[in-house]
């Protein structure tokens, strides 16, 4: 994901400033009441089958719009999707990349009970950087992309799997829809490429180029969610979530919803009751589209820094990837759907 941290827009900066105080307190704890009712049974989320979900996309190699394995882990994530019976959509469409390089990519829709009115969306997305520019001795390697992107999808996939093999007595209350998003990636970092025109420039985002579209070209058409979760980054050791200032601003109910859900589920690790600055991700597209939508994203809580030391570099690979922390982030999110 683009991903470089930098403040929002200015004008989506003014609004901040009018409607939040972010806090950076660590001691808020979850809302609960006296009598709490206990949670809806929710499937179980297998993490050992959301890591093979994340190995599989890494095994095709650096997924780069315009490559062979980028158009490889398309088709099997497609595949995957239609032969557990969701309703799929494909959305190719063709972008420019800040450097000019036009990029043939597609976002890819998988509906879950798709004649249910009520819907909430799980966003990820599923390419991979060109080039690990973040890295410290090989700035100009390929990435794996293991964390950033294939977690996210993995967690999305598994969800898909669960959620399919559920009877309709045991279904949740709402439909799901799963948009994975392509050509994140590709984004114009001022800190690692200054010596590189930004072609884009004054002409809109470099970053997020699948979201930009998707949220000017709706599919299903006229699209519309109660709110949206953004999975970006959910796959590392010790993962750590914050609640995200464009987050809060959009979507506060499905915030504190997912977060006092994970501390419920006993996740109070990973989820941390502590917000965090704003970032420009896909969520920036989605809420703008109308979809409140949240990000959980891998944040350092503490410090200059607000990516981990994987982010856009060589060791973004499996050997960062823990199951303990797909579990925390796939279950929770699951069980949030049971809420509903």
């Amino acid at each position: 994901m683009k991903r470089i941290f930098r403040f929002l827009p200015a004008a989506l900066a003014a609004t901040f400033l009018l409607t939040a105080c972010p806090s950076t307190k660590d001691t808020e704890k979850a809302t609960t009441t006296t009598a709490e009712a206990p949670l809806p049974k929710a499937p179980v989320f297998n993490a050992d089958s959301a890591y093979a979900f994340t190995a599989k996309q890494v095994a095709f190699g650096p997924r780069v719009p315009n490559s062979k394995a980028h158009v490889a882990c398309g088709n099997w994530l497609v595949n995957k999707f239609k032969g557990w019976g969701l309703t799929v959509k494909e959305q190719p469409f063709e972008a420019m990349a800040f450097d000019g390089t036009m990029l043939k990519a597609r976002n890819i829709i998988a509906q879950y009970q798709p004649q249910a009115a009520r819907r909430v969306a799980i966003f990820a997305h599923w390419d991979t950087r060109p080039y690990a520019d973040n890295d410290p001795k090989n700035p100009k390697a390929p990435l794996d992309g293991a964390s950033d992107g294939a977690s996210g999808v993995a967690v999305a996939l598994e969800m898909a799997r669960i959620l399919a093999a559920q009877t309709d007595s045991l279904a949740p209350n709402v439909g799901v829809d799963f948009i994975l998003f392509d050509a994140e990636d590709w984004g114009y970092d001022s800190g690692t490429q200054q010596g590189q025109k930004n072609l884009l420039e004054g002409s809109g985002d470099s970053w997020c180029l699948g979201s930009q579209y998707w949220g000017k070209n709706l599919l299903p058409a006229n699209y519309k969610a109660e709110y949206g979760v953004l999975l970006d980054m959910v796959g590392a050791k010790n993962g750590k979530f914050s609640r995200e200032e464009l987050s809060r601003n959009n979507a506060r109910p499905a915030v504190d919803k997912i977060w006092n859900t994970a501390a419920r589920l006993g996740y109070t690790d990973f989820f941390l009751f502590q917000d965090s600055p704003g970032i420009t991700d896909d969520h920036v597209y989605t809420n703008e589209a109308g979809i409140p939508t949240v990000d959980i994203i891998d944040h350092l809580p503490y410090g200059n820094e607000y990516f981990p030391a994987y982010h856009h570099a060589t060791t973004d690979n499996m050997d960062i990837i823990d199951r303990k922390t797909l579990k925390a982030v796939g279950q929770t999110v699951t069980q949030t759907l049971y809420v509903e």
